[in-house]
């Protein structure tokens, strides 16, 4: 059973990444800061190319060889600083502007790539980065989705970037699984969230929970004047005791705050995979990500792929 506790108070070099795209980096940022401000460590933060529809039209992440001003790390793996950008528009990822703020490169993944790629190539960027643990992520918990959840919205990533953790559990560098902001993304419901993390306390992969504590929200709330996020912003309402039903997504989307979601919760990734994440093990084996989207379809689960380019055929964004 992992413990967190111990994985992050022992790290000297974590890796935090954001799964989700978007602002999932900065609630990465929450794991990275505690290990820096408590444990003294040098951690490093990350995430994918995939942005929100409002920010980059394009539908879907994006891969490689469309990014400018970065440097490959490993295969779909980048280093990325201030300038890093989509090369036909200019786009900024929410990566680079974490950069800036933090003065540091941030590493980018590019999930087009596939579960089994994505892995080889993170185990390797880790070893050229030094890194000694790995945290994959995720604001608001969907990663656990079952599929058949009404408000599941992006289910896509999330699977396939746990699949991959999955595989690096096996027989790479040491990894963990987290949730900033228990159901801050509008997605899962925190009944829906409860059960799932119920599966994996019954099958033993919970493996602890921190909260976020006065310097690391002042760190985040910085952070959060450079990078666009919504759900993780709602993580920081809920510690100032913001609470009851919100909406984000332009009232798409609605949650129920509570001060639950100023945690983060961490979990054994390949715990997870076998007990309470069937859509990761739907994508584990599919070679690209519309591979990865097409099994999820055969199992009756839409996709932000989906939506995204029937939204851009429709000349707009997908909710």
């Amino acid at each position: 059973m992992t413990d967190a506790e111990e994985l992050l108070a022992r790290a000297r070099r974590p890796l935090a990444i954001g799964i989700g795209g978007g602002g999932d980096v900065v609630g990465a940022l929450a794991t990275a800061e505690t290990v820096r401000i408590y444990g003294g460590a040098k951690p490093v933060l990350g995430g994918v190319t995939w942005e929100r529809q409002p920010i980059d039209p394009s539908p879907g992440p994006r891969r490689v060889d469309e990014i400018a001003g970065a440097d490959e790390l490993a295969d779909c793996v980048l280093r990325a600083g201030p300038e890093t950008r989509v090369r036909d528009s200019g786009v900024l990822f929410a990566e680079s502007r974490m950069s800036a703020f933090l003065g540091e490169p941030t590493v980018l993944i590019d999930p087009n790539a596939g579960a089994a790629r994505i892995a080889d190539g993170v185990a390797r960027a880790a070893g050229q980065l030094g890194c000694d643990l790995i945290v994959f992520v995720d604001v608001g918990g969907d990663v656990l989705s079952h599929g058949d959840e009404p408000g599941l919205g992006s289910p896509l990533c999330d699977a396939v970037m746990l699949a991959a953790a999955a595989r690096l559990a096996e027989s790479g560098p040491k990894t963990l699984g987290a949730i900033f902001g228990p159901g801050c993304d509008g997605e899962l419901t925190l009944r829906e969230l409860g059960d799932r993390l119920a599966d994996l306390g019954r099958a033993g992969g919970l493996a602890g929970a921190r909260g976020i504590t006065p310097p690391v929200a002042a760190r985040l709330e910085d952070a959060t004047r450079h990078v666009v996020t919504e759900a993780s912003a709602q993580a920081l309402r809920a510690f100032r005791g913001a609470i009851g039903i919100t909406s984000i997504r332009g009232g798409r989307r609605k949650l129920d705050l509570t001060p639950a979601g100023a945690l983060t919760v961490y979990f054994d990734v390949a715990v997870a995979y076998e007990a309470t994440a069937p859509l990761a093990r739907a994508v584990a084996d599919a070679p690209d990500l519309h591979a990865a989207s097409a099994a999820l379809n055969a199992i009756g689960v839409e996709t932000e792929l989906d939506r995204e380019i029937r939204a851009a055929a429709a000349g707009g964004a997908a909710a």
